[in-house]
């Protein structure tokens, strides 16, 4: 059963860097992020991510997944967003939506996917009334098919014009957020990436090529697409 938990419509910009697949190849039909999925390459996949304040995550001290009930989700600000990317394809998953506010949902993000091994990311900091994250790495880790893990990776500071919080990640001043000419983007964008076997024992090998882009990111390809289509208009 999906989570109950207060929901958000969002709009959803994916990027794929490879030439993307008919959709008779998705053999994935399981489109709930709280139910199992065994994928292959090729597959859809659906994951959530959960926006809210890290403390609601937990329960006796534990961290729970979003679809566990004991968790009251439902009566916070919660806000809910769910992807289906494809397997072992590099996406760009960005949230648009004048609705949206990280810090008001409490500032905190968690990705998540399955039941029986309810596999859940930490959470980490998003944004709260000072300061904005808005470029995110997520990795998907299988075995055999089966969702094990969800891990962020820090993308580092080497490329910060401004904030650098933890020494790990960089940040925008909210006060810069305002939508006027020349203000930074400060849109919520995760770039996505697959990492172990599928359930044919295939090597998913996105996450590897996502280490080695590195400067050449799909931030960075988004950013400067989005910049010259401003100029442009």
């Amino acid at each position: 059963m999906a989570p109950t938990i207060t929901t958000v419509v969002l709009i959803t910009f994916v990027v794929m860097i490879k030439m993307m697949v008919i959709e008779g190849n998705d053999t994935n039909d399981i489109y709930d992020p709280c139910s199992d999925a065994s994928i292959k390459t090729s597959d859809g996949f659906t994951f959530g991510l959960v926006f809210s304040s890290k403390e609601s995550f937990f329960f006796n001290q534990t961290q729970l997944s979003p679809c566990d009930r004991r968790l009251n989700l439902a009566g916070s600000k919660a806000q809910l967003t769910v992807f289906r990317p494809k397997v072992d394809e590099i996406s760009l998953l960005t949230i648009n939506s004048t609705s949206f506010s990280p810090s008001a949902s409490g500032g905190y993000m968690v990705a998540f996917a399955g039941r029986k091994y309810a596999a859940r990311s930490l959470p980490v900091f998003v944004a709260d009334d000072t300061n904005i994250i808005s470029s995110f790495t997520l990795v998907l880790e299988f075995k055999k098919g089966t969702l094990q893990n969800l891990f962020w990776n820090s993308n580092g500071c080497g490329s910060c014009s401004g904030i650098c919080l933890n020494q790990t990640d960089c940040a925008t001043p909210v006060s810069n957020c305002t939508g006027k000419a020349g203000s930074p983007n400060c849109t919520t964008s995760i770039q996505l990436a697959f990492a172990g076997t599928d359930k044919n024992d295939k090597v998913l090998n996105s996450w590897y090529e996502v280490k080695n882009l590195g400067q050449y990111s799909l931030f960075n390809l988004y950013s400067n697409l989005k910049n010259s289509l401003n100029n442009i208009l």
